[in-house]
């Protein structure tokens, strides 16, 4: 009971405190004070007051979708262990479930954008399909890879049989590590492959899809996102931390984890400059190479290579 109320305090308050240090480290390397670690959540509250304007172009798709992204979002979240490997609903499969309810989301996020009938919403759109396809066959590939090691097809097991004496098994969850860090930048639409901040037609991609979105459409929207970093942030202090540490030490340690997180994502956002569409592609695909190569060697260190090696 107490994880499954630490986990609904994380899924409701840690995105307003991700996004924030975000800001913060990136104001630091700009030389800025920059706005309080709170203040996406003054920014959320004061979305929340303010009236729509929606067009007559518009269906009823529109209006209902960033209700539907961020309820599939915090669903998807009930799912993944955050807190001591624990999870609000977790169950064989869950990963399949992740998978589909976040697609669901996303599914409904780009139908509303071309809903609007705007042709620059649609190029958004196009992007943001594009892009995703090149990314979630990394992640089920790495997490069938880790459910191949340790046998089970839940998240909340995925860490409990890792060998940790073994090189193998440290390099797997080195590069998985690595290939779900991507995959925060690409679903947070961060740099280098997407900027937040950017508001220039020819690289916009998801930014250009919520547009004509206003008042609570938006904050939902914009919450929706810096969850989905927190949900996926998640997964790698569970892969990283072992079972058995007391809960306190394991909330601390999975903070200073989280916050690496965010703070690196602040550092690379301000020296690394947003990549070139046509390159944007080769990135993702490098994410699928390296998922690939933790499956092979998954496979070689489950059945052996009979000797070669």
């Amino acid at each position: 009971m107490i994880e499954t109320i630490l986990n609904i305090l994380v899924l409701t308050v840690l995105p307003f405190l991700y996004i924030g240090i975000i800001n913060r480290v990136k104001s630091f390397w700009a030389g800025r004070k920059g706005p309080s670690i709170i203040q996406p959540l003054y920014d959320f509250t004061r979305l929340l007051k303010k009236g729509e304007v929606i067009s007559d172009a518009t269906s009823f798709i529109f209006k209902i979708a960033p209700s539907l992204v961020l309820a599939s979002t915090l669903l998807a979240g009930m799912v993944v262990p955050i807190i001591n490997h624990t999870s609000i609903l977790g169950f064989d499969g869950d990963f399949i479930f992740f998978a589909y309810i976040l697609a669901l989301g996303k599914f409904f996020s780009v139908i509303a954008a071309m809903d609007t009938g705007s042709s620059f919403e649609g190029m958004g759109a196009g992007r943001e399909v594009t892009f995703s396809s090149l990314v979630e066959p990394a992640f089920l590939i790495i997490i069938s890879s880790l459910c191949l090691m340790t046998g089970f097809t839940r998240f909340e097991k995925l860490s409990s049989l890792l060998p940790a004496d073994s090189e193998l098994a440290a390099l797997t969850v080195g590069l998985s590590v690595l290939v779900i860090f991507i995959i925060i930048l690409v679903e947070g639409c961060r740099v280098p492959v997407d900027d937040p901040n950017t508001h220039l037609e020819l690289t916009m991609i998801h930014e250009v899809m919520i547009l004509d979105n206003s008042g609570p459409d938006l904050a939902f929207s914009q919450y929706g996102a810096a969850a989905k970093m927190v949900i996926f942030s998640s997964l790698i202090p569970n892969l990283l931390l072992p079972r058995g540490i007391p809960l306190h030490y394991w909330i601390i340690f999975y903070l200073a984890i989280v916050f690496i997180i965010a703070a690196a994502i602040g550092v690379i956002e301000s020296i690394v400059a947003r990549l070139r569409l046509i390159h944007v592609p080769q990135f993702l695909l490098m994410i699928s190479s390296i998922s690939l190569i933790v499956l092979a060697a998954l496979i070689i260190y489950t059945y052996g290579t009979g000797g070669a090696v």
